[in-house]
């Protein structure tokens, strides 16, 4: 994205902020499409806790995508930028059945992971199409908190307990119209992917009637210059291929699924910070910025690497910055980043903010939540205002005990 174009956005509506670049999501789109372009029934659905943004949302659904949930008030988010509850799927973790239970009233696509949840809805709720996650007991993943396949993780159901499950399936004469897996986030080996696959096949081979097999995705993006990603058009030829001949095996054609997060909007985000102050001590120069991990939390929580640039002096000399914030924590962005020479009041870009990003903001210090932004084909749109202190307040009671 232009420098002077997110120079214009920070200083109509100032600093920090969030801006996504809507070709960019459309791009990514797109690329996962045409890779699997030899599947005859392919779906799409967003992982909308990456970016949930109601305006986002819209857009994505006007691509052809579908939309992947995991607490009620996502699907209601994604029934009120019009998505349909047909092309909605719920995969709850650790929730209530009676969360579930108004989730499927609503005519979305349940999926579940607990072997209890399953007999319980089953029993209650035998005519309504369910979808099993599996677990397949599979280390993958960039980060242990991002990893979600292996034999201790809280997610899926266990690939050992298929038996359990069908004879759940045959005691409550449930329907079950598709098996899911997700191994993980920012997996680089797409033979991870292949084989997890296989495991799914098999798993599917057990169920009758299914409409749809679900991969979840876990597609790495690149974080910085040389960064490996998952190559996904060598998966896409691959795992075609191999889905393709499942669908003969198994009798009929049905539907490939993903739920690409990530991969769809991390590289089309840009946060951006103003330099409050610049602060040198015996051995490090510190830019401290107008944020913290209150709006950006990822390096902290993750150890996530974003490529920070100085879109006030671009073609500055290379100096050595730790970039930190205002948060009374340690809360620092990068250590020791060579970035072109900073001065206070330059403002900063964060790349690959799109994901799980504004999303895992918080009012810690008290602070606002930053706005966001959407431009497309040089066309920008405020989608989301910047808080004030009437949003802090919201629902607390001032009550005065004597």
């Amino acid at each position: 994205m232009d420098n002077s174009i997110l120079l214009k956005i920070s200083k109509k509506h100032k600093s920090p902020i969030y801006i996504y670049d809507g070709e960019k999501i459309e791009n990514q789109y797109n690329r996962l499409k045409k890779a699997f372009s030899g599947i005859k029934k392919l779906k799409i659905n967003y992982a909308c806790k990456a970016l949930s943004n109601i305006s986002i949302l819209n857009f994505i659904r006007k691509l052809g995508s579908g939309l992947d949930t995991v607490s009620i008030q996502e699907v209601e988010l994604g029934i009120k930028s019009g998505f349909k509850p047909k092309n909605i799927i719920y995969t709850p973790n650790g929730v209530s059945i009676e969360e579930i239970e108004k989730v499927s009233k609503m005519g979305v696509q349940i999926n579940i992971d607990n072997l209890s949840i399953l007999e319980q809805f089953g029993t209650k709720f035998p005519n309504t199409p369910v979808c099993i996650r599996i677990n397949p007991h599979i280390m993958a993943g960039g980060n242990n908190n991002i990893s979600v396949g292996h034999i201790d993780s809280k997610f899926g159901v266990s690939v050992h307990q298929i038996p359990h499950v069908l004879r759940i399936v045959e005691n409550t004469s449930m329907k079950i119209n598709g098996v899911h897996m997700h191994t993980g986030s920012d997996i680089l080996d797409i033979d991870v992917f292949i084989h997890a696959a296989e495991i799914l096949f098999d798993t599917a081979l057990k169920f009758k009637n299914l409409e749809f097999i679900d991969f979840g995705s876990g597609f790495k993006v690149p974080y910085k210059k040389g960064d490996i990603e998952t190559n996904i058009e060598e998966l896409g030829e691959k795992l075609s291929i191999r889905f393709n001949d499942f669908c003969k095996n198994y009798g009929k054609d049905i539907e490939l699924a993903f739920e690409p997060g990530k991969f769809l909007v991390s590289s089309a985000g840009f946060f951006l910070t103003k330099v409050n102050a610049i602060k040198q001590t015996t051995s490090t120069i510190f830019a401290q910025v107008d944020s913290g991990f209150n709006h950006l939390i990822r390096p902290m929580f993750y150890g996530s690497h974003h490529e920070i640039i100085n879109i006030s002096n671009p073609n500055g000399k290379n100096r050595f910055y730790t970039v930190v914030g205002y948060i009374c924590e340690t809360d620092t962005f990068a250590n020791n980043r060579r970035i072109p020479e900073i001065s206070e009041g330059d403002i900063l870009a964060f790349k690959n903010a799109g994901a799980y990003c504004f999303t895992m903001s918080s009012n810690y210090n008290s602070r606002y939540r930053p706005a966001e932004v959407l431009l497309y084909k040089n066309n920008y749109h405020l989608i989301r205002k910047k808080e004030n202190m009437t949003d802090i307040l919201n629902n607390q009671i001032l009550v005065d005990i004597n």
